[in-house]
């Protein structure tokens, strides 16, 4: 099951889910339809867990790595030509792993992930970093400053490599949302977000 915004566009991003929300969720809606309205052709699709809690209803936990990986690479060989490939937490790095563990990369442009699951909540010691310097095309990364999952401070202190992109969002959280006593809305976060990936994406092609 596929959900495309902008059909027309001749830029293509597939858009993966994080662990715990399917791919029409506000932030996935938000995000699809604004870059298909600055001209980028968005592919959402969903892991078979999330398809299989749309048709039971229950919730499921993500299928293992390499199922993860094997859906989203079969989503994107059903793609025409060249994509960027995107992915809301989980989903961005199940991108990013896709992309260093693919010694062709004319299918894949670059790689952009929306909260990056740098460590599981609480456990800053088990990194989820080590696939990174195998990225061999552009990557770029969205991050709250007070992220949980990798915050600003964390991040700068890791070793990861240099030409990674980033955008920091002030006092965001892990869903790019900032306190009210910050003075910036979800709202604004989210149009950069969406600016950010897309001036990435076309820059990409």
């Amino acid at each position: 099951m596929l959900m495309v915004d902008g059909e027309q566009h001749p830029i293509t991003c597939v858009f993966a889910h994080g662990a715990g929300a399917p791919m029409d969720s506000e932030f996935m809606q938000t995000m699809a339809q604004g870059l298909s309205q600055m001209g980028i052709r968005v592919v959402r699709f969903e892991f078979p867990y999330m398809q299989e809690r749309r048709i039971s209803g229950k919730k499921r936990p993500p299928n293992r790595q390499p199922e993860l990986i094997d859906c989203f690479k079969q989503v994107l060989e059903q793609q025409t030509g060249p994509c960027v490939i995107m992915g809301k937490s989980m989903g961005g790095r199940m991108a990013s792993i896709l992309a260093s563990e693919t010694t062709d990369t004319e299918n894949i442009l670059g790689v952009l992930a929306l909260g990056y699951p740098f460590h599981p909540q609480g456990k800053p010691e088990k990194l989820r970093i080590d696939h990174l310097p195998q990225v061999n095309v552009p990557m770029a990364i969205v991050q709250g400053t007070r992220d949980a999952l990798g915050n600003k401070d964390e991040v700068e202190q890791l070793p990861i490599p240099k030409r990674l992109e980033f955008l920091w969002l002030e006092d965001g959280d892990h869903d790019l949302k900032p306190r009210v006593k910050s003075g910036f809305t979800h709202k604004q976060h989210l149009y950069q977000t969406i600016q950010f990936c897309a001036d990435f994406i076309k820059r990409c092609y």
